[in-house]
This record gives C-alpha cells, structure tokens and sequence, in this order.
C-alpha cells in the first residue's frame, strides 16, 4: 500500500462530500482502504509492548496525522492510554486545503471511514457557533482534508461505543482568534464527557538533527503549558531560516487553541509518549527531508515542567558569549542555525554584563524574549562589547581580561513598590516614553528600596527622583537566574550591580 509521509503537502482533486456524509479521501494512501486490514492495523498500534500507563486522566491527546507507515505508531500509543468511552470527541486538526478565519466546522455531515459512519455532534456545533463568529459550518474545508479523517480509526477501534464527533480545521496566524477559540471550546465542554484530539504533525523536511532541535523545543514548551510560549518558540525558530525547515508545526493553530482549552478543562501537565521524525519511524524517505511527530497526553495530574537551566546549559551560553566576541574580532559572522540543546532554542530574554579588572566595561540585554535564549545571549554579548553608550568598544587585546556574567529574566509582572523585594526582584519603570532597569543584583550596591527606586528614576530613566511614586509610571518587577565564568573578578569587582553607575 503507497501511504503519504509528508501530510502537509498533500492535495486532493476531489468534490465536496455529499450530503449523507462526508466520504473518506485518504483511505488507501494514508491508511488500508480495506476494512479488516485498517482494523488489524489499527489493533497492533494501540497495542505497544513495554510502555507503562501515565498516572493520572487524560483530558487531551496530540497525535500525528501523516501515513500511518510513517507515525501511526505514534498516533497508537497516544489513544492506548485514554478511557473507554466518550460521548463526545471533539478534533482540532490542521487545515491543509483551505484557508479558515478561526475554525471550520462539519456541524452536519458525518464523517465516513472504511470502519464506519461517524455522526456529528450538531447539538454542540451549534452551541459553539452561537458563542463565537469565529466557528463556522464549512464543509468545504472537511472536502480534501486528511488531518481529521486519519484519527478516526484509532477511535473507532478504541472506543467501546459510539461518539459524536465535533470535526475542526484550523490554520489561523491570530493569537487572539486561536485564543478565543480555546476559551469558547472549553466553556461548551465544561461537565461533558468529552475528548479532546489535537492532530498535528511538528517540523517539515528539514534533516534530523535540525528536527531534534526544533520539535525538543516546542516539546518543552507543550510540557511547560504556556500556549504564548509554544507560539513565539515557533516564531523564533522559523525566523532562523533553518535549511529545509518550511514548518515547526504543521497545526500551530490546533496546537495552541487545543493547549488553552486542556488547561481550562483541568489539564495540569503535558507527558509526551514519544518524540520521533518520519526516518526513525521508516527510513525510505531518507534522513535529509523529514517530518517530526510527537504523541502525548494532557494530564490532571502533575504539574507543568520546570523550564530552569541547568549547569550544562548555563556553561554553554557562557561558552558562546565569549565565542560571539572572538569570532567577531575575527570577522566570522553570527551562526544562522539551532543549538543542539532544545532548552536554548526556547525564547529568552538575557542580559550580558562584561568587567574588566573588577570594573564595569558593558551591559546590554533584552528585557522580553524577543529572539532564542542562545541568540539573546548572542546579542547582550556583542551589544556590551561594542554598543554601550556609556563605553569605549571592547578591543580584542581586552578579551582574556574580560569577564562575563549573564542574567536570565523571568517574564515581566506588574508590580507596586511594595510588593518589590529587595535583593530579590529586578525592576523596570516606564514613564511618559521614558524607562529605566536595574537588574537584582544592583540591590548590593544600592539596598534601600527607596535610593533603588529613586536612582532607577533619576539616573537611569533620566526622570524625577521621586517619579516611582507616580501613579502614571508603570512598574515591572522580575527575577533573574545569574551565571558568570568560573574565573572570579576580585572580590571588590562590582560584576552586573555595576551597571547602577
């Protein structure tokens, strides 16, 4: 049997499904267009040997949607560990063949399967079309589309009595369309017992280390819960122009509506079961254009994964601090590729501080992720050496004198002076376009919070001493986790409090 592998290219020249219900399109490429043989794989997928149950009920399942040769392994393992039964399953599916507002729904038509006829949930399309302009009846974009129609064998087989089904293609690029949308579908499932699907396959045709990387990122990401982070981390990687890299995630838009309604509907941690490409799972295609899946779970149990560094990282971003200003001096341009660490290609905010001889000679930094943490380290590193207004440029004689230290911030949170701790928190103030930061370690140099507060306003903001107290300024508290070479500045050396002068 010929079966896709690379599901977000696939087109059908075929009509529109009839109004008895909508006809399998992939059956035969994708999947066995015979019954019995569909069945039979079907049950050796939902069968793995040696993989232990998860702790805990599942609220949500991620599977892949491409040939089933190639992760219909993957897709198994995921519907292994659900309950038995379900009234409703409700699929957020990639939108391959045609362009949605928000999500297109097949509210009236069936969906049809060489194992069986599958009835929509009318009642809940309804309910969910009524709530919000952004779900509509769209047959049309169920037509040609295989992401929906690939997991539904996997139910039939596993589920030990029928289910309604609630069909959606998603493809939107609007956060707020992708938000609302999670936020209605979990408002309409709160008390039902409901599934939640999320069919999505993650980086298209770039090779396989490149594929580790950028699917171990948004992997970390999933297990973080934080569906902002999922989005910008896939932003960030696909800016690189990673060669061969056309996608991170072939469903971001199912992805990240689907993460905010598992959350909503109690989910408290994300376990993947598996993390592969389209060549670990059948090699044919070879390992220089892959496809990468991952299977997993929405759990109500656990709790999100720690995003902390760790020393191995931590040693790695300093390692290429310094690298960035070597090669700099030796006019070798910034590298255009993903580290092999998936932690770093997350987004990062990061500030870099130089001394030499126990005195400032630079920092600069991001204060909101706007970049990779590995590429934020890059740019505090170069914008220290030769961008701090307040210095000359850093020479290259000066590097084996120059010391590092890097700071990585916590998110930005709003925060009134006396909710500010000192020693603890890093501030940011904003004013009448102006704005001022001191990292934490500044409170070594400056320990009371008002003088803090006061030169925050005054020497770096350049506003009135006293501007804190403003009920217009706006102030930002966060946290840093500070690293800094092994070979230690004297011990008067004011290392990043400096940057209070």
């Amino acid at each position: 049997m010929r079966q896709a592998l690379f599901s977000a290219a696939a087109f059908f020249c075929l009509s529109a499904a009839p109004a008895g219900g909508r006809e399998p399109v992939v059956a035969g490429q994708f999947y066995p267009a015979d019954p019995g043989e569909l069945a039979s794989a079907v049950d050796k997928y939902l069968s793995p040997s040696g993989v232990k149950k998860p702790a805990g009920e599942a609220v949500a399942v991620l599977a892949p949607h491409a040939g089933y040769d190639y992760s219909g392994a993957l897709a198994g393992l995921a519907y292994r560990f659900i309950a038995d039964s379900y009234d409703t399953v409700v699929i957020l599916a990639t939108g391959h063949t045609e362009g949605v507002k928000g999500a297109a729904l097949l509210g009236s038509d069936a969906y049809q399967t060489p194992l069986g006829k599958v009835l929509p949930d009318r009642e809940l399309a309804a309910a969910l079309m009524k709530a919000s302009p952004l779900f509509e009846d769209r047959p049309s974009a169920h037509a040609r589309e295989h992401a929906v129609e690939v997991q539904l064998p996997f139910l039939q087989r596993r589920l030990k009595r029928p289910f309604k089904l609630l069909a959606a293609t998603l493809n939107t690029g609007d956060p707020a369309a992708r938000k609302e949308i999670g936020t209605a579908l979990a408002a309409a499932l709160k008390g039902k017992k409901a599934l939640l699907v999320i069919s999505a396959d993650f980086s298209h045709y770039p090779g396989r280390a490149d594929a580790a990387a950028s699917d171990g990122a948004l992997r970390l990401a999933l297990e973080s819960l934080d569906p902002d982070l999922f989005r910008t981390a896939a932003q960030f990687i696909a800016r690189k122009k990673i060669p061969g890299l056309d996608t991170c995630a072939c469903g971001e838009a199912a992805i990240e509506a689907g993460l905010r309604a598992a959350r909503l509907l109690g989910a408290k941690s994300f376990r993947t079961l598996k993390i592969s490409d389209s060549y670990a799972e059948n090699p044919r295609p070879g390992p220089d254009r892959v496809v990468g899946y991952i299977s997993g779970l929405f759990l109500k149990s656990g709790a999100p994964a720690s995003l902390a560094l760790d020393k191995a990282q931590k040693n790695a971003l300093l390692k290429e601090a310094r690298l960035t200003l070597e090669n700099y001096f030796e006019n070798i341009p910034p590298p255009e590729r993903l580290e092999a660490d998936p932690r770093l290609n997350l987004p990062g905010a990061a500030f870099v501080t130089l001394t030499r001889g126990g005195q400032l000679r630079g920092c600069v930094g991001t204060v909101e992720p706007a970049m990779t943490l590995a590429d934020a380290v890059r740019y505090g590193a170069y914008s220290a050496a030769l961008r701090d207004g307040r210095f000359s440029p850093v020479e290259k004689g000066e590097l084996p004198g120059i010391h590092i230290e890097i700071s990585v911030l916590s998110p930005m949170a709003p925060a009134a002076p006396g909710a500010i701790k000192p020693r603890v928190h890093g501030v940011l103030l904003v004013k009448d376009g102006k704005s001022g930061l001191f990292l934490p370690q500044v409170w070594e140099q400056i320990p009371g919070k008002e003088d803090f507060l006061g030169e925050l306003c005054e020497q770096k903001a350049g506003l009135s001493r006293n501007c804190w107290r403003d009920p217009d300024a706006k102030i930002y508290s966060f946290t840093v986790d500070s690293f800094e070479e092994r070979q230690s500045p004297p011990a008067s050396a004011p290392s990043a409090a400096a940057a209070a002068k």
